[in-house]
């Protein structure tokens, strides 16, 4: 008899080239990204503090176990799409919405997380990307010397 498996919730992260999958489940705590751990994963504690921001800000960072897949950009990047990732899949594992004034006293708690999230911008992508080289200049902005004679 096979046992039975866990309920899955997930989110999709992504900040400049960087794209993350993230999977929650009840568990003890575990965050495992790409086969690592988090502390092996993210050598700067920036980072860590980024992915673990969300799981801070609702009191979960002992309740739930993540798998993340994640791939393309750099360090940061990364970091800052399995933030939004994180957050947007335990929006997603809590059914949460944005509050309504009809909304009653015992969905404030539900709804209140996700004001949460929202307002301290975990479920808003951030759009800044690199700006592409143009033709007949260095990069994006830069010129070559001008010489008038």
């Amino acid at each position: 008899m096979a046992a039975a498996t866990k309920k899955t919730h997930i989110g999709t992260g992504r900040r400049k080239t960087s794209v993350a999958r993230v999977r929650l489940s009840e568990g003890t705590g575990k965050i495992t990204i790409n086969g690592r751990e988090l502390d092996h994963y993210f050598t700067e504690v920036k980072d860590r503090n980024s992915v673990l921001g969300p799981l801070g800000l609702c009191e979960m960072k002992s309740k739930i176990d993540a798998v993340i897949k994640v791939h393309g950009g750099g360090i940061t990047g990364q970091a800052g799409a399995i933030c939004q990732g994180l957050a947007r899949a335990i929006k997603d594992m809590y059914g949460l919405s944005t509050p309504t004034p009809e909304s009653t006293d015992g969905d404030a708690a539900v709804n209140n997380m996700a004001k949460q999230l929202r307002d301290s911008g975990y479920l808003t992508r951030d759009g800044r990307m690199k700006e592409r080289k143009k033709y007949g200049r260095k990069g994006a902005r830069k010129s070559f010397q001008f010489s008038k004679r």
